[in-house]
């Protein structure tokens, strides 16, 4: 017999302050995505640092933010784009994916470099998430505006020396990316579908790869952000939906976590140093909520 999926409340860690809260007319991105809406923030890519410092993006008004350990807010980067997330190269570099200038590296306070805009017969959509492989490849989705009506969504891969592949064309709204603990998979959450897909790292010399549906989900929009830790869970952010849910490797579910406020759930992370501890953003109040996940 299953055992039932517990059901956690997670709690409040911080939340965006006053003096980062937006307050003029909406970006181009915010008009986009929220049409008529007042948008103070839009949170994505949480990730945190060697240091157990946290990093989140703000797409629509091109900030990236660093918060301490203490819950203190500082703007390490804003520029004139919408980064959907940023992570720290192997080599110390700030690389961001960016819906409007594609790949980029944030080189100072309020500046950028663009690192490719898609291959010559192919520029990015607009890309949304990424993440680095144990060997240094870098992994990324490129949505665009892609859905179940319209499923071209890309995946792509860029090599530690700069090599970039199109790995697969034909996703409804590529999103979050993660890999398991050991490089080995690749999942992306595919929002528009409902579903998590998983693909082998290692590629065919030519040609896409085999693909599969390794978890159908309900309810909300669809996953946004996905996270693995050391024993190959993996958390998923349902968005709209104010929660998370966590599996193990093989797809079975372990626990949802739940917000007490807030259904914009955009993004997920474990802590370095307690890797059963998860933290979830919700983009809706621009919060950071966190659950112990040790005795599930």
């Amino acid at each position: 017999m299953m055992r039932a999926t517990p059901i956690l409340t997670a709690q409040p860690f911080t939340t965006l302050p006053k003096q980062f809260r937006h307050k003029g007319a909406p970006s181009d991105w915010a008009k986009m995505t929220r049409p008529g809406l007042a948008m103070h923030s839009f949170l994505e890519g949480a990730f945190f640092d060697t240091r157990g410092d946290l990093w989140l993006s703000d797409v629509p008004y091109g900030r990236v933010f660093r918060v301490t350990q203490q819950g203190d807010w500082h703007c390490a980067h804003r520029i004139e784009g919408a980064p959907h997330a940023m992570r720290i190269a192997p080599d110390g570099r700030h690389i961001a994916v960016d819906y409007r200038h594609g790949l980029i590296e944030l080189t100072g306070k309020d500046s950028f470099s663009v690192l490719s805009t898609g291959l010559p017969d192919q520029p990015f959509l607009g890309l949304s998430d990424m993440a680095y492989a144990p060997d240094g490849a870098l992994w990324f989705t490129d949505s665009g505006r892609s859905s179940l009506s319209d499923p071209t969504g890309r995946l792509y891969v860029m090599t530690p020396d700069g090599d970039l592949r199109l790995v697969l064309e034909n996703i409804p709204y590529s999103n979050g990316i993660c890999l398991s603990p050991d490089g080995a998979w690749v999942y992306v959450a595919v929002t528009r579908a409902n579903q998590v897909w998983r693909l082998s790292a290692r590629l065919p010399q030519t040609g896409q790869p085999m693909v599969g549906t390794f978890l159908q989900l309900s309810g909300g929009l669809g996953p946004d952000g996905l996270a693995s830790n050391p024993d190959g869970w993996l958390a998923v952010a349902q968005a709209q939906a104010g929660r998370a849910y966590v599996f193990d490797a093989l797809g079975d579910p372990l626990a949802e976590v739940r917000l007490p406020t807030g259904l914009w759930t955009t993004s997920v992370t474990f802590h370095p140093d307690h890797s059963r501890r998860i933290f979830i953003v919700d983009a809706e109040h621009g919060a950071i909520f966190q659950a112990d996940l040790s005795d599930i």
